[in-house]
């Protein structure tokens, strides 16, 4: 029983507002409804999302035979830190998304639910639903129903205006369709899609290389038009359109035997998780240009440029590993879905290593 001396204590005065997240619920809830198709059930508010799997032809487009449910979960790093600092709040929702089912399409699966969730200092429903906005259009993006999330009032763990964001997807890939490294053969082709930019990795040492430069202001050497924060905050580009429809074009013969999501660690980091240990990849550093923020990372930063490839993707944010008599068909339909893929190298005998070289193209 409060004492009658003393003002009542509520959960509002400890730092947490109940009103203030009931009315972010109403916010997104259009943001939420967007993402959906028919296989999402139930009402909005629920204690959990309810999504159906595939199983009546003259209901759903996709049916699946043999199904296996692949899942992944992710965060944006401390590139929310730049959100903070900008107050741009509608892009990191999309990173946190691209970091998931861009992991996912690896497998060869194609995403179908996403959660989120959200830890705060306090909940302020504009910013918030400002940051869910972009999870919803990465959802929408991805063709994946936002189904459900949680947003944490936690200032004691949260310093003021802080906040972190992490994501939980799952997808479906037919047993016999799923990638497997093991299909990796020497003579394969090693073909790369273009980053958008810093996508949501290593952004500590970005952050450290740019410490003493003004986010707000215009560098005409990195982007006549963006601020550095703007370029720094370009949304991690999703790739799942263009692989899930290559992949549907092939349906009967493998001629993709491995793919990457070129996240921390780079190339060489990643591309070696999709290789078994009878083979090698050498990737040709004169295929492609390196884009002008990480030159720019580099410079201000005085970073050496093996650790600039160790942490950053440099401008590669997805590799394909694909059967070499396919080569010149899979690149022609990239172009068709609107990519511009890039034949950066091959797969020859040897043991999981990935050589990122220097010099002219063999």
């Amino acid at each position: 029983m409060a004492s009658p001396t003393k003002k009542p204590l509520t959960y509002a005065d400890s730092g947490v507002d109940i009103e203030a997240g009931d009315k972010l619920v109403n916010l997104i809830q259009t943001m939420m409804k967007r993402t959906h198709g028919p296989r999402v059930l139930g009402e909005h508010g629920g204690f959990a999302g309810m999504f159906r799997l595939d199983f009546n032809e003259r209901l759903f487009k996709r049916n699946y035979k043999d199904p296996v449910l692949v899942a992944c979960t992710d965060g944006v790093g401390t590139k929310v830190k730049l959100a903070c600092e900008l107050g741009i709040y509608d892009t990191v929702g999309i990173d946190c998304v691209a970091m998931n089912v861009n992991d996912m399409i690896v497998q060869g699966a194609e995403p179908l639910i996403f959660l989120d969730y959200l830890g705060l200092h306090t909940q302020d429903p504009e910013t918030t639903a400002a940051i869910v906005s972009g999870v919803a259009r990465g959802c929408e993006i991805s063709n994946c129903a936002l189904i459900g999330g949680e947003c944490a009032e936690m200032p004691d763990i949260y310093a003021k205006g802080d906040f972190d964001i992490a994501g939980f997807a799952v997808g479906v890939v037919e047993l016999d369709r799923a990638i497997d490294p093991s299909r990796v053969e020497p003579g394969d082709i090693i073909i790369g899609l273009p980053a958008s930019g810093v996508h949501s990795n290593g952004f500590t040492l970005a952050r450290a290389a740019v410490s003493d430069l003004d986010l707000k202001k215009i560098y005409p050497e990195l982007d006549e038009e963006k601020t550095l924060g703007q370029v720094l905050l370009e949304p991690t580009r999703i790739y799942v359109e263009p692989i899930v429809k290559l992949l549907k074009q092939y349906r009967v013969k493998k001629v993709v035997s491995g793919m990457a999501h070129i996240t921390g660690g780079g190339i060489a980091g990643n591309l070696c998780r999709s290789l078994c240990d009878s083979v090698d990849a050498t990737v040709h550093l004169d295929r492609w240009e390196v884009p002008s923020v990480f030159n720019f990372l580099q410079n201000h930063g005085n970073i050496e440029t093996e650790e600039m490839f160790r942490v950053f993707n440099m401008g590669i944010g997805y590799i394909l590993i694909v059967r070499p008599a396919f080569a010149d068909s899979i690149t022609s339909h990239l172009e068709q879905l609107g990519e511009t893929p890039i034949v950066l190298g091959e797969i020859t005998k040897g043991t999981g290593k990935v050589h990122v070289i220097e010099g002219e193209s063999s």
